[in-house]
């Protein structure tokens, strides 16, 4: 009976490694899996920071907190920043398409170009990202903060929604924005990681300065546009390195303890002589 039982653990450890093994070889399967999981992992993202919209009063009194905060620090620049912009429209439309497309359609650009041709950067950026993220959602969650553009009384303008037709609130994307996620700032966040990424994993001069430049660009398009304060890149800038950090203690020690315990999980014991 004890072999019996032997005999039904080493085949089914034998054909759980014959699929390991499988999805070894078809590299299709392992790319199938990636875009799923990631895919999923964002959904949820989205789906949960926007299902936290409904403290229109909080997010408002907060917003007034970060500009008091920022009067006294002596850094609450956005509205004369947003007036030198405004009467230039090239600009302004300038940072919208910054703001706009080099924010989430380029961080899938780029992720597919790191998968097939960078896959460890890949790794530590998707981690960072999905980290940074669901940091983020608990933070949006415990301190709303409605963005300078939505303010009723300040000083503002929705550049995006006056000059262009480009919008994150459009109504087949409505269900996934939550208005009141500006802190922290993942727009400046997130393109800080992929800044870096570029810039460290590429040994071209262009794609190097774009990579350099691409955090700073956000950073001026997130207040010329009225999408953030200052103070919310800032937190931006502190969750997103936690979450890179923790994405790089992944590598050092989260991926090679999970694949000691599946490889001991998975071994298909030696057969015993006599």
């Amino acid at each position: 009976m004890k072999q019996a039982g032997s005999i039904g653990v080493q085949r089914r450890d034998s054909l759980a490694q014959r699929l390991i093994d499988s999805a070894a070889r078809h590299r299709a399967y392992r790319d199938v899996f990636e875009l799923v999981l990631v895919a999923l992992a964002f959904l949820l993202y989205f789906t949960v920071r926007a299902s936290v919209i409904d403290r229109p009063g909080a997010a408002l009194t907060n917003a007034h907190h970060i500009m008091d905060w920022e009067r006294t620090a002596g850094i609450f620049w956005e509205p004369r920043l947003q007036e030198v912009v405004l009467p230039r429209l090239a600009l302004v439309k300038l940072f919208n398409f910054i703001y706009f497309w080099l924010d989430f359609p380029l961080i899938v650009t780029v992720g597919f170009w790191l998968y097939f041709f960078r896959r460890h950067e890949y790794t530590v950026a998707r981690d960072a990202l999905l980290l940074s993220g669901a940091i983020a959602l608990i933070v949006y969650n415990l301190f709303p903060v409605m963005p300078p553009r939505l303010v009723p009384d300040g000083p503002f303008l929705d550049t995006l929604q006056r000059y262009n037709s480009l919008s994150y609130q459009a109504q087949s994307t409505r269900a996934f924005v939550n208005p009141y996620a500006a802190v922290p700032s993942l727009h400046f966040g997130w393109a800080m990681i992929i800044g870096g990424v570029l810039f460290f994993s590429v040994r071209n001069i262009f794609v190097r300065a774009f990579g350099a430049l691409l955090p700073w660009a956000q950073l001026s398009a997130i207040v010329f546009t009225a999408n953030h304060f200052i103070f919310d890149a800032g937190a931006g800038l502190v969750v997103c390195l936690g979450g890179l950090l923790l994405a790089l203690a992944m590598q050092t020690w989260g991926y090679p303890a999970a694949r000691r315990w599946v490889e001991a999980r998975w071994r298909v014991p030696e057969p015993r002589v006599g």
